[in-house]
C-alpha cells in the first residue's frame, strides 16, 4: 500500500483534550481551551476526547478516575461541545490509540524522548522512584492520539508546541522510512485566547496543580465559593483599577477574566469602574463568573443524573471514533509488515 490515509471529511480535521484529574474543570480550561474548541465546530471535523489513559501516569484511585471521566465528559458538553457535530470520546475507549503509541515508541530515539521539557519537569518534582515510564513515554501517546485520526490542526498552548513538534517528527519518520501513511499536523496555537492567572497567584497561570486552591475558580463549584474567591484575590498596592501587567498582575488579571467572559474591552471596563474601588471590581467580577458558569452547572448535573445516557453518547462517539483510527491502523500495520488481523469494531483486535 502506498496511497496516504486521509481524512474524509473536506473540513481540517481538529484533535484536542484535557486530562480527567481533578473533580471539576476550572476556568483556565474555559477560557483557553473548551470555548475555543465551541467555535471550531462549523468550520472543522472535531475530535475531542477525555485524556483518561494520560491521568494515570502518577497513580490514580478507580473509583476517582471513573467519576472524574464522566464529570470532564459533562463538562464538555455543558460548555457547547456537540456531540452530534464533533466527536466526543473517552481515550481509553478507543484502543487503536495506545496501538499506535507502541509503533511510535518504537521509532522514537530515547535521547529526543528525555529532551521533553515537560518530562524534566515533572520528574525532578516526583523524584527518580516515582516516576514512571508511562510519564516518559507520555508525549508519544499524545502523538499517537493525534497521528491516529490524521489531524491537520492541533489546538495547543505555547506550553505543548514541544510535544508537537515531536509529532511532526514522528509522522515525517514514519512516512519516510514506510512510505506515505500520516497527515504531518500543523499546531494551531491559540495566541488569540486570554490567559487566566491564579487568583493568588496572578504571575502564574491557573493551573490545577495550583499551591493553593483559593487559586482556581472551578466551573462545578457553587456561586459563593467562586465568589468568596474572588474577593479575596490578591490585588496590588494603591487603589486605582487600570490595566498594568507587570505593576499590578493582580488586577490585571480580574480584568483579563471579566473581559474574556463578557466580551467587553478591557478599557471600557476600566472606564465603568473609574473611581472605584477594587472590591467594587470583585463584586462586579464574581457576578460575570456566576452568570456565565451558571447554565454549564445546571446541563452538566442533568448529564450527571442520566450516566446511563451519557455513556450512551460517549460509546457512540467512540464507535464513530474507530471509523477513522481503524482504517489508520490498517494501513500502519500493514506497511509496518504485520499480517492481517480480524477487523472488529472498526479497529483491529
Amino acid at each position: 500500500m502506498n496511497e496516504q490515509t486521509t481524512p474524509v471529511s473536506t473540513k481540517p480535521r481538529v484533535v484536542s483534550g484535557v486530562q480527567p484529574s481533578a473533580d471539576s474543570l476550572h476556568l483556565g480550561n474555559y477560557v483557553g481551551a473548551l470555548r475555543n474548541w465551541v467555535s471550531m465546530q462549523d468550520d472543522n471535523d472535531c475530535v475531542f476526547f477525555v485524556a483518561d489513559l494520560h491521568s494515570i501516569t502518577a497513580g490514580q484511585d478507580p473509583a476517582t478516575m471513573a467519576e472524574r471521566t464522566r464529570v470532564t465528559a459533562a463538562q464538555y458538553i455543558a460548555a457547547g461541545i456537540d456531540p452530534e457535530r464533533s466527536t466526543l470520546l473517552i481515550q481509553s475507549q478507543v484502543p487503536e490509540h495506545t496501538q499506535l503509541a507502541w509503533v511510535l515508541n518504537c521509532i522514537t530515539g530515547y535521547g529526543e524522548a528525555a529532551r521533553m521539557t515537560q518530562f524534566k519537569d515533572k520528574s525532578l518534582k516526583q523524584g527518580a522512584d516515582n516516576t514512571t515510564v508511562g510519564l516518559f513515554t507520555y508525549p508519544v501517546l499524545m502523538a499517537a492520539d493525534i497521528l491516529i485520526y490524521q489531524a491537520n490542526q492541533v489546538p495547543v498552548g505555547e506550553d505543548q508546541r514541544q510535544h508537537l513538534e515531536l509529532t511532526r517528527n514522528l509522522a515525517q519518520r514514519f512516512n519516510a522510512r514506510f512510505g506515505e501513511t500520516f497527515v504531518v499536523p500543523d499546531a494551531r496555537i491559540l495566541t488569540n485566547s486570554a490567559k487566566v492567572y491564579d487568583l493568588q497567584n496572578p504571575t502564574a497561570k491557573m493551573s490545577k496543580s495550583a499551591a493553593s486552591e483559593n487559586g482556581l475558580i472551578r466551573l462545578l463549584d457553587p456561586a459563593k465559593k467562586n465568589a468568596k474567591k474572588i474577593k479575596s484575590a490578591v490585588t496590588d498596592d494603591g487603589n486605582v483599577i487600570r490595566f498594568d501587567r507587570a505593576a499590578q498582575p493582580g488586577i490585571a488579571n480580574l480584568l483579563t477574566i471579566y473581559s474574556s467572559l463578557t466580551g467587553e474591552p478591557i478599557e471600557s471596563i476600566v472606564e465603568q469602574f473609574e473611581g472605584k474601588m477594587y472590591g467594587h471590581l470583585k463584586v462586579g467580577l464574581a457576578e460575570v463568573v456566576t452568570d456565565t458558569l451558571d447554565p454549564i452547572q445546571q446541563r452538566a448535573q442533568q448529564l450527571l443524573d442520566d450516566p446511563a445516557e451519557l455513556d450512551r453518547l460517549l460509546a457512540r462517539g467512540a464507535e464513530k471514533a474507530r471509523e477513522v483510527t481503524g482504517e489508520t491502523l490498517k494501513a500502519v500495520y500493514d506497511r509496518m509488515g504485520f499480517l492481517p488481523g480480524v477487523r472488529s469494531q472498526g479497529g483491529l483486535d
